[in-house]
């Protein structure tokens, strides 16, 4: 290899000055007869044209014993303190008698690594091919020129210089990544670049090498990998078909495509079953766009507004085959598109024709196809391939995911909300005891309709039953399940059952529920809550017992808002412990507040607080009941609840004395007639005498029949409101029941005639027997 030390320096007159010992044995001269001769003299033939201009070069030199020794040369400018050539340093770049340049020159110009050199004052002195390429310019024009002469004035440039003026300062090696466009190229790369000082066998540092690898390709696999992570959590944030769309477009814009869309199928929107695709022209409806920059174009179809795809488009291709449809100009159907676009949009004529490619796929999920989204890159980018047809096919699948889950969510939470409101009271009955407001907010979190649900029953003696409940879980089967419990709630109170022992029934139902269930099914009536409470506006005496729900809260006619003190019992399906009742007295116009804990109750909130802001809330004047309703949602409920939300609000009424009358019956046959004379005469004292002949018949057999079959105390009591309430008390626990008389049975058509005659009837059970009851349609009513 002493070829590699061959070395000689030749002044500015073509005179060896240096020869070193290399060069010796290569050519035979010694030092003190080759230094001081002209370079010329030492030839046996002129070099190459070329050859000086390129710097390099194969020549044929004549050896001392007057044999001819071809060496690929390559000559390096030695530069004064004003910057002009002194000499040359002329090396030998390959093996003596190889053909053209030496390998070592050979393997610097085919390099895939842009490389170059620079002086100590950031001047060129050797580049090699691929560098001349980046640049824009051939060796001979840049050899001695000033770096930013030949590179455009901006960051990247003066960033560029700044490394190469550090490497000469520190005399340290750098090393950088930069992402730019090279003055010849079109389109940015990214380049991982080496600097490092280069030193004279003095260790004078004379400049700096440079190579700058094309790290493009990793580059691009990066961003990729990057936007595929980035879409795992920037797609399907919300169970939203729309917002899911404008997410997909979010993240393609700017770093994929230069202009994006989503287009669906209308059904997709709706609750309608998954439709096929059509054959021909195909109707979508715009959903979300976005372009890279301001000055593009308004888009051609505004969102919300359908447009037809022919067959032969990008969009109808690629969701009639159900694959990405990579399509540009030169294209047939392409161009064919374009003219029909710039016949409906001329406007837009201008950005199409600098359209580089257009990609279209699908949005697909589970085997079923919902629109498509569109990417389109213009000019100066370059056109998408294969590898940008792979990630945004992941895109779309991944989009398609969240857009079918968010479009059966919707489907789904229509579904309960629909099944909720068909249970919920719609409208309430009307009846004195109170007067209600309420509200009902299903909630809008992931986890879908909660069970929450309230209902007003109207009782037996003007009395009214509240009733508020929550499911545990969401979604359509604690719906259902807030269905059932609803029905067992009015069935129960049909049969009028005290709170704390209809609760009792209820929980039972909801053990049996469970027991038949099958071994693993989740049965959403476990740990169901409810509040029941039954007020008499007579007595104006509240009863209430609870199955693990929140307490009511009351506000006084002063102004005063308390919660009621209540034993609380489990929640309905622990079974095995007991419900207690809490009984108060309330004045007319108390309010009662019933709700479910979603008003109350969220992550990170204190219960307490919030039923201290629910009794201040409720204490503020209002000038309506609804009113007082919307501003306890407005200070109580969390911006963003997490559950339903059910409040129901019930002003007390209070039936004053004109309006009830009572008698006590002795337990004899002759008390009869009596008592039903007091009846009369109080019908005519409230001008009731149209109703006499009806209530005189029921008086007279409940009254008989609680004397016949029942036991003291009898009482009779008339209750005017409405309707006219009959109620006959005594002291037996046996209810009667409708049975059908024989022809020559002598009783047995008392009831059957008081069912027939007047609304209804029914009897309930008391602390200390039965009361009987029926009602009847006064004359204005």
């Amino acid at each position: 290899m002493e070829q590699a030390s061959a070395a000689a320096i030749i002044d500015a007159h073509g005179v060896v000055t240096g020869w070193s010992e290399g060069a010796r044995r290569l050519t035979g001269y010694p030092a003190e007869e080759a230094v001081g001769r002209t370079a010329r003299e030492l030839l046996a033939e002129d070099p190459p044209s070329g050859a000086v201009s390129r710097l390099s070069g194969t020549a044929v030199l004549r050896h001392r014993d007057g044999s001819t020794v071809a060496l690929p040369l390559a000559a390096c400018p030695v530069l004064g303190a004003d910057g002009t050539p002194g000499g040359y340093v002329i090396t030998v770049s390959g093996r003596p008698g190889e053909d053209g340049p030496g390998w070592v020159e050979q393997a610097f110009q085919q390099s895939s690594l842009s490389m170059s050199v620079f002086d100590t004052r950031q001047r060129y002195l050797r580049l090699n091919k691929r560098s001349c390429q980046v640049v824009g310019l051939p060796e001979e024009a840049l050899t001695g020129r000033y770096f930013l002469e030949a590179a455009d004035d901006n960051e990247y440039s003066r960033a560029f210089l700044e490394h190469l003026r550090r490497v000469v300062e520190t005399g340290e090696p750098i090393h950088f990544e930069t992402f730019t466009r090279g003055p010849a190229e079109t389109r940015d790369h990214a380049w991982n670049i080496e600097m490092w000082p280069v030193r004279d066998s003095s260790g004078e540092l004379v400049g700096t090498g440079l190579a700058a690898f094309d790290s493009s390709d990793q580059h691009w696999a990066r961003q990729r990998l990057a936007v595929l992570n980035e879409a795992a959590s920037a797609i399907g944030t919300t169970l939203d078909v729309v917002r899911t769309a404008e997410e997909l477009v979010g993240l393609l814009i700017p770093r994929f495509a230069d202009f994006a869309t989503v287009d669906l199928l209308d059904w997709v929107l709706g609750a309608d079953e998954p439709l096929a695709v059509p054959a021909e022209d195909i109707e979508l409806r715009r959903v979300a766009h976005g372009t890279a920059a301001e000055g593009y174009p308004t888009p051609s179809v505004h969102l919300g507004d359908t447009d037809v795809y022919p067959p032969y488009s990008a969009p109808a291709r690629a969701l009639r085959e159900g694959r990405a449809v990579l399509t540009g100009p030169g294209d047939p159907d392409f161009d064919r598109w374009m003219r029909v676009r710039n016949a409906q949009a001329p406007r837009n004529r201008r950005y199409r024709e600098s359209v580089r490619s257009t990609l279209a796929v699908p949005l697909r999920a589970r085997g079923t196809t919902m629109g498509v989204a569109v990417m389109v890159r213009a000019a100066p980018l370059d056109p998408y391939g294969p590898q940008d047809v792979v990630l945004a096919e992941e895109l779309a699948s991944r989009a398609a995911v969240c857009v079918d889950n968010a479009r059966r969510f919707a489907r789904e939470r229509g579904t309960a909300l629909a099944l909720q409101h068909s249970l919920l009271p719609r409208g309430l009955p009307g009846q004195a005891a109170v007067e209600v407001a309420h509200r009902y907010l299903p909630s809008g979190s992931a986890a879908g309709i909660g069970g929450d649900w309230f209902d007003v029953i109207p009782l037996s003696g003007c009395r009214v039953a509240l009733v508020v409940g929550d499911v545990v879980g969401h979604g359509i089967p604690s719906t259902a399940t807030m269905g059932r419990l609803c029905t067992a709630v009015r069935t129960l109170a049909d049969v009028d059952l005290p709170p704390d022992e209809l609760l009792t029934h209820l929980d039972d139902l909801v053990t049996h529920l469970a027991a038949a269930g099958e071994e693993g099914e989740e049965i959403a009536e476990l740990g169901a809550t409810c509040l029941y409470a039954v007020y008499d506006p007579v007595s104006r005496r509240l009863d209430l017992a609870s199955a693990g729900h929140p307490p009511p809260a009351v506000v006084l006619p002063d102004g005063t808002a308390r919660l009621v003190p209540l034993a609380t019992g489990p929640p309905l399906g622990v079974g095995g412990l007991p419900f207690e009742a809490t009984g108060l007295e309330l004045p007319e116009g108390s309010v009662v507040a019933l709700y479910t804990d979603g008003l109350v109750d969220d992550r990170g909130r204190d219960v307490d607080h919030a039923l201290a802001e629910l009794c201040r809330a409720l204490a503020a004047p209002a000038a309506s009941l609804d009113a007082r309703c919307d501003t306890v949602l407005k200070t109580v409920m969390p911006e963003e609840p997490s559950d339903d939300v059910a409040l129901l609000l019930a002003c007390t009424r209070a039936l004053g004395h004109d309006r009830v009358a009572t008698w006590d019956v002795l337990p004899e046959p002759g008390q009869v007639a009596a008592t039903r004379q007091a009846a009369m005469d109080q019908l005519a004292d409230w001008g009731l005498e149209e109703t006499a002949f009806v209530t005189e018949l029921v008086v007279s057999e409940l009254v008989t029949n609680a004397i016949r079959y029942g036991e003291p105390p009898i009482r009779l009591r008339l209750i005017r409101d409405r309707s006219l309430i009959c109620e006959v008390s005594d002291g037996s626990s046996t209810s009667p029941h409708l049975r059908r008389a024989h022809a020559y049975d002598e009783g047995g058509r008392g009831l059957l005639l008081v069912a027939q005659l007047t609304q209804r009837w029914g009897s309930r059970q008391t602390g200390g027997g039965k009361t009987i009851w029926a009602e009847q349609a006064l004359p204005d009513t």
